[in-house]
């Protein structure tokens, strides 16, 4: 039992180790982040640049720090959404990438970038606006299964497929220097970021962190059936709409700033339920599995092909096409559906 105050949690043993490792590894990549760059630094010289001492203060704190804090905070959203539409869907497949939610989500920052001025406030509003408008047609054309259900599974990556198309259709027709900026986003990419780019981001993922975990009670009680929810006095209609609501937002939080990052709330859920050894999708070690992903896969889309920086899209596609189709296999193996 953990308390802090008048707070008070219950959390199994397994779980809090868990969280706890996931935690120093996530800081110890962070560490190695900052003292990556065009030469390596020691992790003493890092430190004593993130302090603000040293010849190395202004490298690491205005261009190291930036991509590696956006990198555990994307990673941590990403493996959050994952883990929220997971438990909707009591499906492993049930992440944002897979149901059309990042698609849209780019869609929606298209719009931003060819309609309006492509500020860093209207990439974020059209981005949420682009998610909420796929989650909503997802949900009404698979309303006989609600948001659980493999028929959302299905209806979701054909929306998807749709999305697509349609943001490719567009991309053809729009002037080429957008175009060329465009398509260089939707490999998703953390290279370039300043503070000026991540702040107002890392201000609204820590505002939907805090709400997710104000709703994870309800979250983990919803996914144990709609009639067990509904007798535990879970307002199931309230629940979904915020749920979603968070779950979309951070995706599309992310694909406004780094552009559609695929693959990590697929696997990140996944991963840090099997950590944890627990029956349902648990939020923290789904989020904390997710910063570790990211920043690792981040690490190493910079070292690849150094001095070249891969896109970080690039690295988590590869890792999560693998991780898809062992995750297919081994359920087929059972003999059903993931």
């Amino acid at each position: 039992m953990l308390r802090a105050g008048p707070v008070s949690a219950r959390v199994e043993t397994r779980t809090a180790a868990v969280c706890l490792s996931l935690l120093v590894l996530a800081l110890a990549l962070g560490l190695v982040g900052l003292c990556r760059g065009d030469t390596w630094d020691s992790p003493a010289t890092a430190l004593t640049g993130l302090l603000g001492h040293g010849d190395s203060a202004l490298v690491v704190q205005q261009w190291r720090l930036p991509r590696v804090a956006a990198a555990l905070a994307f990673g941590a959203a990403l493996g959050l959404a994952g883990a929220i539409f997971q438990n909707l869907t009591r499906n492993a497949l049930g992440s944002p990438d897979i149901i059309g939610l990042d698609a849209g989500a780019y869609g929606g920052a298209l719009f931003a970038l060819t309609v309006l001025g492509g500020t860093a406030g209207q990439l974020a509003f059209s981005s949420v606006a682009g998610g909420l408008l796929t989650a909503a047609a997802i949900y009404l054309l698979s309303l006989k299964s609600g948001l659980s259900g493999l028929r959302l599974i299905v209806i979701g990556v054909a929306v998807n497929a749709m999305l697509m198309a349609f943001n490719s259709w567009v991309l053809m027709w729009i002037d080429l220097d957008v175009a060329l900026v465009a398509v260089g986003w939707n490999a998703g990419s953390l290279n370039g970021l300043g503070w000026s780019d991540v702040t107002l981001p890392l201000l609204i993922i820590a505002a939907l962190a805090a709400l997710t975990a104000a709703l994870s009670h309800t979250v983990h009680q919803a996914s144990l059936g709609d009639e067990l929810a509904l007798a535990s006095g879970v307002n199931l209609s309230l629940h979904r709409v915020l749920i979603v609501f968070a779950g979309v937002a951070c995706t599309a939080t992310v694909t406004a700033v780094a552009g559609p990052i695929v693959f990590v709330a697929l696997a990140a859920p996944q991963i840090g339920r099997r950590l944890a050894g627990a029956s349902g999708v648990p939020l923290l070690p789904a989020a904390l599995t997710g910063a570790v992903l990211l920043i690792a896969a981040d690490l190493t889309a910079q070292t690849l092909l150094a001095p070249v920086a891969l896109p970080v899209g690039v690295v988590t596609t590869a890792i999560g096409g693998c991780y898809l189709i062992w995750l297919l296999s081994k359920d087929l193996r059972k003999g059903r559906t993931p």
